[in-house]
């Protein structure tokens, strides 16, 4: 599996799309992690890959100290700009496979709609590494719904249409074998949420341009793309707005 060092690029130029338009997560999480794994303001987060700090701004919501790692500048700077919010976020350069952490200075270390992107040996041995002892990894999706109604439906078939290399993305996912295999010998445990986004016709646009797989302004598809997108936002949407629907999962664990 190739590294998420090698794959940084593949969101440059859509930064502004992913902020405007992806999901954010369930405060049930908090919740979760509090009871099972004993998180307070105390803890530390590594969240790695983190992005544009979708995942991160949970924790500082929460009030802990977080060290958001992301190797894509424009989404590293994107990040960085929570800090005017939160003095708690420190933003690093670096990817899961090499943090530029120290050893044993997080409590979680996190990672948030990514996990396909990692080289999966390397991310469990720099994860290893940088827990304290008895800490936890957590690893989060947002999993979209894919069917099940006429807007689902027609979301799907868009990316299968237009997407550049949308299904070999999707192979990329992980199955649950390859989830116990990260966090064994081990035990993994699985909490699902329901979550879901409300987008107007400007925000599903965006929403679709931040996937790495869509084509974006100047590509052959790009103009047959939108006008696929105008139509199913115009013959689904309600006073103004579409609706996603999202399986949020939680896998969580010790790592040994």
């Amino acid at each position: 599996m190739a590294s998420s060092e090698g794959n940084q690029s593949r969101f440059t130029g859509r930064v502004h799309s992913y902020t405007l338009s992806r999901p954010g997560y369930p405060r049930e999480i908090l919740a979760l992690l509090e009871r099972e794994c004993g998180l307070s303001a105390e803890s530390r987060i590594a969240d790695v890959a983190a992005g544009t700090g979708l995942f991160t701004e949970l924790f500082l919501e929460g009030g802990n100290a977080v060290t958001a790692i992301e190797p894509n500048d424009e989404m590293r700077l994107a990040c960085a700009r929570l800090q005017s919010r939160y003095p708690k976020l420190t933003v690093a350069g670096g990817t899961a496979e090499h943090t530029g952490l120290p050893d044993r200075c997080a409590d979680f270390v996190t990672v948030a709609q990514a996990f396909h992107w990692l080289d999966l040996q390397q991310a469990r041995r720099e994860f290893a590494r940088i827990l304290d002892r008895g800490g936890w990894a957590v690893v989060a999706y947002n999993e979209r719904q894919m069917g099940g109604d006429a807007f689902h439906c027609g979301y799907e078939d868009l990316l299968l249409r237009f997407g550049v290399d949308y299904e070999a993305v999707q192979r990329r996912y992980p199955k649950e074998s390859a989830l116990r295999d990260f966090f064994g010998p081990c035990p993994k445990f699985r909490e699902t949420f329901a979550n879901f986004q409300l987008l107007s016709h400007e925000a599903l646009v965006a929403r679709i341009v931040s996937s790495s797989y869509m084509p974006t302004p100047g590509h052959p598809k790009y103009e047959a793309m939108r006008a696929a997108i105008d139509s199913l936002f115009a013959e689904n949407e309600s006073e103004g707005v579409v609706r996603i629907n999202y399986d949020c999962t939680i896998d969580y664990g010790h790592l040994g």
